[in-house]
């Protein structure tokens, strides 16, 4: 453990350190007892390839990747914590996943949850100590005056403790997710709602994927503390690699994809895309819901329309998110025995994360549905327009962060309103060629305005402004 007092230890000459749950390589323990490394994706990992000199440090979330640690096998540039599983299980999923999630989500049913109980009081200990985990561990790496960069809401303690250990550092901390409103936030006990705020303001720098999550920040911080203090607030709304998109979602196993998914969804008929993990913010059911409902009031979209819909399982560890995949697919075989023929199946389903076949769909896409009941930002509703070959029409939530940036080409909805996402699902279907093809070409200049890599830099710049 590194003390109050501690000066930085002579091998710690990291500029640049990155903190969050999970890393940019994950390991797998074969049988027989061999490491294998998978190097992982997303606008992070993109937006670190700007910097030389850095340090990420992040969990080790598996049995693979402690044994990584133990054996010392590893990455230049990362480091891996081997902290207690029961620890890890009860920070990630027992306090990050099932309430801080939950309540930035606004997705509890208030009549009976959430329950601060005894229970809750246990697991918060171990997110404590999983966070000082984290502190410890930059205190120990960083160079004198070195940048920090935590990431999220499984880290919201760090600043403050890293704070505390090293003062010298320029320390950030930024949030993927939405911001819970007051009112909201304030379901958390009093106490532990302002360990969370005073945690981010242990940074010199508190930043969000948008305004109004910054916004909403701010005024928990006023209303619970009285102000933020002498942290400042940013906002860096993430945009679409495009480059690296187009240039992948060109490459042959997607064009095999593409083949296959054309010979699901049949000749001649336009395609609804959803792309997502079984996440309950997503809102997947309500989605297909809305599906159904166009079916209904417009029958004349049968057999000439297919809901492609990929549905990526998340957090199986929890019951709750086993229950809403297993509802998904549920739904979806109703509507296709409800409405299909010989001929046409209604939903196309897959549950099997493939990137490729993402890619693949969103090429194919005459709509793409997005209507998450909160998000912080969404990329989906981001890269489907930077690789749509056609033109897409975008039906997006105005609960999802990306609606800042794209709302006045696309189509916006309440997520909740199922009747009126049917029938902007009829409006994008009925649009124009040319109508498409001018949102598609504005909704891609927009979601590529800031792609991760400037992202990263311009945070970056703004912590060492000071």
């Amino acid at each position: 453990m590194v003390s109050e007092h501690a000066e930085p230890a002579a091998a710690s000459t990291a500029q640049v350190l990155v903190a969050s749950n999970r890393g940019p390589v994950s390991y797998t323990l074969g049988e027989d007892g061999t490491l294998d490394a998978k190097r992982g994706g997303g606008g992070l990992v993109s937006g670190l390839s700007a910097v030389d000199d850095k340090l990420w440090v992040c969990a080790a979330l598996g049995d693979g990747d402690r044994e990584a640690v133990r054996r010392g096998v590893g990455e230049a540039g990362v480091r891996m914590l081997d902290i207690d599983a029961g620890v890890h299980a009860d920070a990630y999923n027992g306090i990050a996943n099932s309430v801080l999630w939950f309540v930035h989500h606004l997705l509890y049913q208030t009549p009976v949850e959430p329950v601060f109980d005894a229970e809750f009081r246990r697991q918060w200990a171990s997110y404590e100590t999983y966070n000082r985990a984290f502190a410890e561990a930059l205190a120990e790496e960083a160079g004198p005056g070195a940048s920090v960069l935590v990431q999220d809401y499984h880290l919201v303690l760090v600043p403050g403790m890293l704070r505390e250990l090293r003062p010298d550092l320029r320390i950030g901390h930024f949030s993927h997710t939405p911001w819970a409103p007051v009112d909201y936030f304030r379901l958390l006990p009093d106490d532990i709602a302002e360990q969370v705020l005073r945690g981010i303001l242990g940074a010199d720098r508190a930043a969000f994927l948008t305004r109004r999550w910054a916004d909403a920040f701010i005024g928990c911080c006023t209303e619970i503390l009285g102000g933020t203090g002498r942290t400042r607030i940013g906002v860096h709304g993430l945009g679409a690699d495009a480059d690296f998109l187009r240039r992948r979602s060109h490459e042959a196993d997607v064009d095999e994809r593409m083949a296959a998914l054309r010979d699901q969804v049949g000749e001649g008929r336009k395609t609804i895309v959803r792309v997502d993990r079984t996440e309950l913010s997503k809102n997947i059911v309500r989605g297909l819901h809305a599906y159904r409902a166009l079916l209904d009031a417009h029958p004349e979209w049968r057999e000439r329309v297919t809901h492609i819909a990929f549905a990526y399982p998340s957090r199986q560890d929890l019951a709750v998110y086993r229950d809403y995949t297993a509802a998904v697919q549920t739904l979806a075989t109703e509507i296709n025995g409800a409405y299909g023929t010989e001929s046409w199946t209604p939903v196309v389903l897959h549950v099997k994360d493939d990137f490729a076949r993402s890619l693949a769909a969103y090429r194919l896409a005459d709509v793409a549905l997005v209507n998450p009941i909160r998000d912080g930002m969404n990329l989906v509703a981001k890269e489907v327009p930077v690789v749509s070959d056609h033109g897409c029409a975008l039906v997006l939530s105005r609960e999802a962060g990306a609606y800042e940036e794209l709302g006045e080409d696309a189509i916006v909805v309440n997520p909740y309103d199922v009747t009126g996402t049917a029938e902007a699902l009829h409006e994008a279907l009925t649009m124009s060629g040319d109508e498409r093809s001018g949102r598609t070409k504005r909704l891609a200049e927009a979601a590529t305005a800031l792609p991760p890599q400037q992202w990263f830099l311009d945070q970056l710049e703004a912590l060492r402004q000071g």
